[in-house]
């Protein structure tokens, strides 16, 4: 347990104080500006001081965004606007909708692939091309899109999300059910197994190592999706709209406490899953 806290919290004391540090050299220039302007010199403390304590600095210090992550969460009811409980929630809403759309469709088409060459000849290149299409890019032509045929809410966000959780998914699928060797599929063979068989008692749980790591990197994936997806809608709520309301008034620390707080949920859910590769491996009898 020693060993593995112990580098953890060096490293992460060696990035708070890096953080302090740049948060000084970039927030500077205006502090010397104001203390030319009053016509007042300043010390190497109170150019300190003065950096740490700004109200729209160029970088937070990190007490900064701690305090501002208290106030919207502790301090204010979760149904408040201002509660980032609140906007992590409504975001959260449309990362698990468009998680589990994708999950589905991602395992829909690595057993269509694994299974007939024709789409694993046809298809797999689409769903590769799919990814360099930037997001930032077809976000807003899947909400105009739909907006025009009456579908709004949480569901567009959901489809953006599921774009981006897909990929994964299948990749890792497909790489999984492929998994077992010629005598794994040739003793299936001898047992006179049909293809269901096969699939259900050894490509599924073979998979499943593969699975859950792809998950992993899905659940990552459909957060930003969830995010991507409050931005070009104008959104009023969602972690989304945060990081847009900080960057129309310059709150810098708004937007870094929306970013904590979406990187917070994405560790949390991808730790759920940790949990849950945990144990349904190790029932499995596999390592976990």
């Amino acid at each position: 347990m020693r060993q593995s806290v112990i580098p953890v919290l060096t490293v992460l004391a060696a990035i708070i104080a890096l953080w302090y540090g740049a948060a000084v050299w970039l927030n500077a220039p205006w502090a010397y500006d104001k203390a030319q302007r009053a016509g007042v010199e300043l010390s190497l403390g109170d150019v300190v001081a003065d950096t740490w304590s700004q109200d729209k600095p160029k970088l937070p210090a990190p007490h900064q965004i701690t305090r501002e992550i208290w106030k919207t969460t502790v301090e204010k009811k979760v149904t408040s606007k201002r509660s980032l409980i609140y906007h992590s929630w409504i975001t959260l809403s449309a990362t698990l909708l468009g998680f589990a759309l994708g999950t589905v469709l991602g395992i829909s088409l690595a057993v269509g692939i694994v299974y007939n060459r024709t789409m694993d000849m046809s298809v797999m290149p689409w769903v590769i091309t799919s990814q360099t299409i930037p997001i930032l890019a077809i976000a807003p032509m899947i909400i105009v899109v739909l907006n025009a045929v009456g579908i709004s809410g949480l569901l567009p966000k959901a489809i953006i999300s599921m774009y981006l959780s897909f990929f994964p998914v299948v990749v890792g699928m497909v790489k999984g059910l492929r998994s077992p060797d010629h005598m794994q599929l040739d003793q299936m063979r001898t047992w006179h197994a049909s293809s269901a068989q096969t699939f259900w008692r050894l490509r599924l749980p073979s998979s499943m190592p593969y699975l859950f790591t792809s998950l992993k990197i899905a659940m990552a994936a459909a957060i930003v999706g969830a995010i991507v997806g409050e931005l070009p809608t104008g959104a009023v709520a969602g972690l989304g709209a945060r990081l847009l309301a900080g960057s129309y008034y310059g709150q810098t620390i708004q937007i870094w406490s929306a970013l904590l707080m979406a990187a917070a949920l994405a560790a949390t859910l991808v730790a759920i899953i940790g949990v849950m590769q945990r144990i349904v491996l190790k029932r499995m009898g596999m390592a976990g």
